[in-house]
């Protein structure tokens, strides 16, 4: 599948904003089943010091700096990029038990030595981040579906499932602020509450599971329904199967990622793969709109 998509992020601020600094994680990465063909950024006013980096998980990242007095700040990223898709078949209920696994990931010495530089990148993933503390109350939340002997990835499915059926998407309750176990007191959020929900809930069991950001297709495939989030930018979790990789599962739509998901990085949880964020001099009063249009230019 060849996608293009078109991000467009407006701040309009009320007061003049002199000097601003800012970070764009708003290219798309090559992965496992993705080929990026292109990807442009374009900034109003003109971006001094632009400049392109990877950071700490790879991600590519643009650095750039506005230096003239301005209203109105834009950035539109541009990308085509080409999915592979997963063609194998996979098997829930074969493979490594969840408790396997959380062994494997808490060695300190891993005996498992065709996956021991996986396993050791992996255990980052394992620990609390920034904006994902584990509790005992996600602990409680997850054990239904971490009963004795599973397969890790029936195990990861079945909570997948859990949190759609039971969270409802709901853009009015929660902002970036909100804390987890409001989400989960409340059953209500958004892409990235179920995100980090459901992280929080395998980290808290002892898997690696991290965030990843990202876009699915605006327009569906005639006959299928519209998928949550396909109008903005979306997010998504992953987790670590030992000799399969990193297995992406979609909690606000309770689908695997396959050929509609399209990955822009992944991080420990949202502060990590922000869009975009910077420091302003000035301009403290603003208005954001963000636009995301998703086109499938080819099968």
């Amino acid at each position: 599948m060849h996608y293009k998509v078109t991000h467009v992020t407006q701040y309009e601020y009320n007061d003049t904003v002199g000097l601003s600094y800012n970070e764009a994680r708003l290219m798309p990465r090559n992965c496992v089943n993705q080929q990026v063909i292109s990807s442009t950024l374009n900034v109003e006013p003109y971006a001094a010091d632009f400049r392109i980096r990877e950071d700490f998980f790879g991600n590519r990242v643009a650095y750039f700096s506005i230096q003239q007095p301005h209203h109105v700040f834009t950035v539109t990223a541009v990308s085509e990029v080409q999915l592979m898709g997963n063609t194998s078949q996979l098997d829930f209920y074969q493979g490594f038990a969840w408790e396997t696994v959380r062994e494997m990931l808490s060695q300190q010495h891993s005996h498992y030595l065709k996956q021991a530089s996986d396993l050791i990148e992996a255990r980052q993933y394992t620990l609390d981040s920034p904006l994902i503390e584990t509790s005992l109350q996600l602990a409680e939340y997850a054990k239904p579906s971490f009963t004795q002997g599973r397969s890790v990835t029936d195990t990861v499915n079945d909570l997948m499932q859990r949190i759609y059926r039971d969270f409802t998407f709901d853009p009015d309750f929660t902002t970036l602020a909100t804390p987890l176990a409001s989400v989960l007191e409340h059953r209500r959020g958004v892409c990235q509450d179920f995100a980090h929900l459901a992280i929080g809930c395998l980290r808290s069991q002892g898997l690696a599971a991290r965030y990843v950001s990202g876009y699915i297709e605006t327009l569906p495939p005639q006959g299928e329904a519209k998928l949550v989030g396909a109008d903005a930018s979306h997010a998504w979790f992953s987790v670590y199967i030992p000799e399969q990789g990193w297995l992406d599962f979609d909690p606000t739509n309770n689908i695997i990622p396959n050929t509609q998901h399209i990955t822009l990085g992944w991080g420990r949880d949202y502060g990590d793969i922000a869009p975009l964020k910077g420091v302003i001099f000035g301009g403290q009063n603003h208005e954001l709109e963000v636009s995301v249009q998703v086109e499938c230019l080819t099968n």
